[in-house]
């Protein structure tokens, strides 16, 4: 029997309303408190907050065109939600309180249940109180795969983290409200982790090419990394692959929230260590080291790797029509705000600082009413960053990649997580294609906190 269309909306809204006790359970993915060696051997523990009871959470891996099902519960003592970073999701699976969804309560649950058009390295974390939930382990790799993987012996998923721990009691500090850390840097740890883990060691053999999918889950730090003992390539960006593979040479940035996929060949001697390094102003230190041992069996791979397959993107097209919208950022130690709104206050720097509002995006010093930009689906537009503060901010769009514009007007590779160093103006091309309403923010956690948040709709 062939059933009509109405027979089918019929039954779906049939299941909808029946109870959740009644219907699939989704697998569930549990917000709550553990232990984890997060300081280096012969320290204690440190409480965390984590997903499934460890930081990272569990790695969700899906075939590019398949689905996301997970039940948060929330067995926390705060409210929390799930965003899944990076993934041109539904709007109402974007896991943003106040704007997409509510936040889900202490003994609460939410179901996420989203298709993934696009194959890549991405990430889910928490979106309520972030400053405070990531810093404490709410985090967690989401890997897409592509139909056809390239021709690696290895892929490793690489979560870069920084930790602020009490000397002491090696206890994640709780001053997530202070003054310093908001209107400056950010919140920077003094504990650097991979995986969760203080210098953790992989065993590869010479002339093994891995895939490494690095992501930059730290509250504020920017990543400058470099590599010892491999030799390779940039192969994607955010999730999207690049048009062709970019050697390595030298160091290169990854800002909070961004990623970057790497195909390596291991050139270290067996009984050598190999390393990704994070390159600091007192020198270089490794963050993970790749003991070598034996020779790989197939020998050392002369070719560069291939392309990885781009994504379903939407065009750019002609720039030359596309509105151009500036979204200034202000505020911060040594560029100090004289005034900025919340709502239809306009308060002045004194009052914003004894609200801990350090920061502002043109003007407003929290998510304001109307859209910074209210764009018709299907439209195309640019949007300059103007960098009036004395420190980097890494501005990420929710539901959608962006092209960024380069300096001769060229177009430039696809991002989510743009990096505008102090004084910088940088400029990005949208093609609003996903309906809904999404944020835009800086994704220094503790930026975004005090002030730098906005949003944009799609109709």
């Amino acid at each position: 029997m062939k059933l009509t269309r109405r027979q089918v909306l019929t039954a779906a809204t049939a299941m909808a309303l029946l109870p959740a006790s009644v219907r699939a359970a989704l697998p569930r993915l549990e917000a709550r408190e553990a232990v984890q060696q997060i300081a280096p051997d012969g320290y204690d523990p440190t409480r965390i907050w984590c997903y499934d009871g460890s930081a990272p959470g569990p790695g969700i891996r899906v075939p590019q065109g398949g689905r996301v099902q997970r039940r948060l519960v929330n067995s926390l003592s705060q409210p929390t939600s799930v965003h899944w970073h990076g993934i041109r999701i539904d709007n109402a699976m974007d896991g943003v309180p106040g704007l997409t969804q509510d936040a889900v309560q202490p003994g609460d649950g939410f179901d996420y249940d989203f298709s993934v058009p696009d194959a890549g390295t991405y990430w889910y974390h928490s979106h309520n109180r972030s400053m405070e939930q990531v810093a404490r382990g709410l985090y967690g790799p989401l890997i897409v795969d592509e139909a056809a993987p390239p021709d690696v012996d290895r892929d490793l998923v690489l979560m870069l983290d920084d930790w602020r721990l009490d000397p002491d009691t090696v206890q994640v500090t709780g001053d997530f409200d202070n003054g310093h850390d908001l209107s400056h840097a950010g919140r920077l740890g003094n504990v650097l982790t991979v995986n969760g883990r203080f210098d953790p060691s992989y065993e590869v053999a010479r002339h093994d090419r891995l895939r490494l999918r690095l992501v930059n889950a730290a509250n504020a730090r920017i990543f400058d990394l470099g590599l010892d003992g491999v030799d390779g390539w940039i192969v994607a960006l955010d999730g999207m692959p690049l048009p062709e593979p970019m050697p390595v040479a030298g160091t290169f940035p990854i800002a909070p929230a961004q990623r970057a996929d790497l195909i390596v060949d291991v050139t270290a001697a067996a009984g050598q260590t190999a390393s990704l390094v994070s390159v600091e102003r007192d020198g270089g230190y490794g963050l993970v080291r790749f003991e070598v041992s034996g020779e790989s069996a197939g020998g050392r791979r002369d070719a560069a790797p291939t392309p990885l397959p781009p994504n379903p993107v939407p065009e750019i097209g002609n720039l030359a029509d596309a509105p151009l919208h500036r979204m200034v950022l202000q505020g911060g130690a040594m560029r100090w705000l004289e005034s900025a709104r919340i709502g239809d206050t306009e308060l002045s720097g004194r009052e914003l600082a004894e609200l801990g509002r350090f920061w502002a995006l043109n003007g407003y010093a929290e998510r304001p009413e109307d859209p910074f930009l209210d764009a018709r689906r299907g439209s195309l537009h640019r949007i300059a960053f103007v960098n009036e503060t004395a420190f980097p901010h890494a501005m990420h769009l929710h539901g959608h990649h962006f092209r960024l514009i380069g300096a001769d007007g060229g177009l430039g590779p696809w991002r989510d997580t743009v990096l505008v160093e102090r004084g910088e103006t940088r400029e990005i091309a949208l093609a609003a294609d996903n309906p809904g309403d999404w944020l835009l923010h800086c994704h220094m956690l503790g930026h975004a906190a005090s002030g730098m948040m906005s949003w944009f709709r799609v109709t």
